[in-house]
């Protein structure tokens, strides 16, 4: 259900006028950062770079398929449960709180195959 208006990217050779073309012909204007500018991209910068210390540096992807299923499990992590600062330490999709009682537990969920671990108190 999301449309796309445009695609910011930088200048890198890999992107050739056919891709541009794509975008085009799928109704999305192609805005390019400046020349010699690194900071230009700096949020996708820094949101790649979070997802690869985190997550694909420490796996073996072994097709796409994998890797789609592996992104898609960190990306549901990344915006539940992983704590941001600019957030005062919530996530950006805060799940409902559930206030710890004396005799409550924690329960533990493992993600990509317990690469990653999740704690909340039990309801």
């Amino acid at each position: 259900g999301h449309r796309f208006w445009f695609l910011l990217r930088d200048r890198d050779t890999k992107f050739t006028a056919s891709v541009d073309a794509v975008f085009a012909g799928a109704g999305i204007d192609v805005v390019r950062t400046p020349p010699q500018a690194p900071q230009a991209n700096a949020i996708a910068e820094r949101r790649i770079g979070t997802a690869c210390r985190e997550c694909t540096d420490r796996l073996l992807i072994v097709s796409e398929r994998h890797l789609t299923a592996v992104l898609d499990s960190y990306a549901e992590h990344f915006n539940t449960h992983r704590p941001h600062r600019s957030l005062g330490q919530h996530p950006p999709d805060l799940p409902p709180a559930v206030a710890p009682t004396p005799d409550s537990t924690i329960r533990r969920t493992r993600i990509l195959g317990s690469m990653i671990n999740e704690y909340r108190n039990a309801a």
